[in-house]
């Protein structure tokens, strides 16, 4: 499956222990990410990750533009709800195309264990037949 990774800036830290946390899970798929979040995980846990451009630089619009493309199946976005920065990826827009594309995304640890134990068990391979 397709994983993207996204985190606003103050949750880049939580999304890096659970790519440590769910390292032997993530390793059997395939990997993107925003420019710096990709850099800080691939750094952290020796994971293979393409790096698109930063939040700030357009790499979120480059993820949804894949995901549009029904080339994403499954997105872990960690974002800050109180204080995201006006250049920090825009979260209305990533979740608006997850709804109309049905791809499962996580916006906390919370929904992010629950996915990530749902994509280990195969529960999301429903998914391939929609391609």
């Amino acid at each position: 499956m397709n994983i993207a990774l996204i985190a606003h800036d103050s949750k880049k830290e939580l999304m890096v222990q659970f790519c440590i946390a769910y390292s032997g899970i993530l390793s059997k798929h395939s990997l993107c990410a925003t420019g710096t979040t990709g850099k800080i995980i691939t750094e952290a846990t020796g994971l293979q990750v393409q790096r698109y451009l930063s939040g700030a630089q357009g790499g979120a619009e480059q993820i949804v533009a894949r995901i549009s493309c029904n080339e994403i199946d499954v997105i872990f976005f960690f974002r800050d709800p109180i204080s995201a920065k006006a250049t920090e990826p825009n979260d209305v827009n990533i979740l608006r195309v997850c709804d109309v594309r049905t791809i499962p995304v996580a916006t906390n640890i919370a929904t992010g264990e629950a996915l990530i134990h749902a994509l280990e068990r195969g529960d999301l391979d429903w998914r391939e037949n929609l391609k």
